[in-house]
């Protein structure tokens, strides 16, 4: 029992170190969580900080993700608190004890986590994102489609009940999480679809 609560421990400890916050300040001299979109993750850093820092704080975000698994598996214990050190990872990194409670949605340290329970169901994941992302531009979007679909994705390369399960309940955290985000996509698409609507009726 206390290898598995130490592992949780290590998972969200993983999981609150704040990159973000930390490349931001570093390079700009400015909270992350203050300007752009506020999310603490490795787009908004793109955005606002530049590419090369962005692609750094993503890629150590997947780090926390992939290590807490592995750590976890390292440490022998049973599956459910492997997961559960997975999700003490998300949960630090959305709320990291390091930087306030205040910290991003976790998208990446969820693609970290998947690379080691169920590689070839991410990259498939990945592959989904890329396509409304590289046409529409809309992160967000293309992130909610694509873990949307990531369950199905275990189930049909993993076959684990339990990782579905598992994905289903990632995702329930991850649409809590975007609520706003989520309500700023249908605005937009909403606002999108009234200015058109008028056009054609200027035009008529």
């Amino acid at each position: 029992m206390l290898p598995s609560i130490l592992s949780i421990g290590i998972g969200y400890l993983l999981g609150s170190v704040p990159t973000a916050y930390i490349v931001s300040r570093i390079r700009k001299g400015i909270d992350i969580r203050n300007i752009g979109s506020g999310n603490m993750g490795g787009a908004n850093v793109m955005r606002q900080i530049g590419t090369r820092e962005g692609v750094f704080v993503g890629l150590i975000d997947v780090a926390k993700g992939a290590g807490a698994i592995l750590i976890a598996q390292a440490l022998d214990i049973p599956e459910p608190w492997v997961f559960g050190t997975g999700f003490a990872a998300l949960v630090g990194h959305n709320f990291p004890v390091f930087a306030g409670f205040r910290g991003g949605r976790g998208s990446a340290t969820i693609i970290g986590i998947f690379l080691v329970l169920a590689p070839k169901a991410i990259l498939v994941t990945l592959a989904v994102i890329a396509i409304p992302f590289f046409t529409s531009r809309k992160f967000t979007a293309a992130i909610l489609i694509g873990f949307a679909l990531l369950p199905l994705f275990v189930w049909l390369f993993e076959g684990s009940l339990w990782l579905v399960r598992y994905a289903l309940a990632i995702d329930l955290f991850m649409l809590i999480r975007n609520l706003s985000g989520i309500k700023q996509v249908l605005a937009k698409g909403i606002m999108k679809d009234t200015l058109y609507d008028r056009h054609q009726k200027k035009v008529k």
